[in-house]
This record gives structure tokens, sequence and C-alpha cells, in this order.
């Protein structure tokens, strides 16, 4: 954590940059962070302006650059599925599915009724994605992205 924020940039900085890795971040909420940081970095919370760093490889989760503050995976009480690479990977933090719950689908039926199951379920107002993903935001891409990479890496090609 220390290295991460002596690097923050200080004036004229890209404020929806992470500064650690230079990737673009989508805003998020200061409830997404109140819910999931870790008591001790809660502590540490002092910016109004965060962002979720989407880089796979970046150890960085929240930034803000303007109030010179990161959070990193293990700042907090969850795993950032995004930036995990060994199961379990969450997918969908509302109702509990990970990567490996859809590889296991798709591999004993050829197909999974997962994201249905989630669309659902977000349908009849049963979600808190904005308090249980550390993206903030619904699933549903990241169960998209998933099967995506479950079908390109596990199913064999039409020829």
């Amino acid at each position: 954590m220390i290295e991460v924020a002596a690097r923050l940039p200080m004036e004229g900085a890209d404020a929806g940059r992470c500064p650690a890795s230079g990737t673009s971040g989508s805003r998020v909420g200061l409830v997404t962070l109140k819910a999931l940081l870790t008591a001790g970095a809660l502590r540490r919370l002092d910016g109004k302006a965060y962002r979720f760093c989407p880089e796979t490889s970046c150890d960085v989760v929240y930034f803000d650059v303007q109030a010179h503050s990161t959070f990193a995976k293990g700042d907090l009480s969850v795993r950032v599925g995004l930036k995990e690479t060994e199961d379990p990977i969450p997918v969908c933090y509302c109702f509990g599915f990970t990567a490996a719950d859809l590889r296991n689908d798709v591999a004993e039926r050829g197909e999974t009724g997962i994201p249905a199951s989630i669309a659902a379920e977000v349908r009849a107002g049963h979600c808190a994605c904005e308090v249980r993903n550390p993206e903030g935001t619904c699933c549903l891409g990241n169960v998209s992205r998933a099967l995506k990479a479950i079908d390109s890496k596990y199913r064999p090609t039409l020829s």
C-alpha cells in the first residue's frame, strides 16, 4: 500500500486513471467501498470520488487520485473476481456463483442456466450489486465474460 500511495501523481494527474497501472477506472459509489473494505482499510477512507481499476494484473482495486488514496486487493473483505486467477473466482456476488460453477455446469450439461437464474433474481429485486460487487455494478457482464472465456477455452471449434 505504501509503495502505491507514494507513486500517486500530484497536480495535473488524470483523476480517471489508476495511479499504479494507468488504466482508466470506472466510478464506484462510496457505499460499495464502505460495504467491502476491511475495518482497517475503512479507517483510511478519505476520498469522495473513487474509481475501480479493472486492470487484471494490478493490485489496486479502488483509487481517488485527488485524495491520494488507494485500496488494494488485501484491503477488501471479498475476493475481486476480475483480479483473481485461481478458484474460487467470484462472478456473482449476490447469489454466490463462481467461474467454477459456470465451468461445471457447461461441462455437465453442455450449457448453463446460471445467467438466466441471476437475471430472474435481478428482475425480482433480490440483488444488491452496488454493495456486494467490488465494481459496484450488476455482475451479469462479468458472468458473460466468464462464459465467453470458458467457451473459447473448453468448447471445440466447429469446422
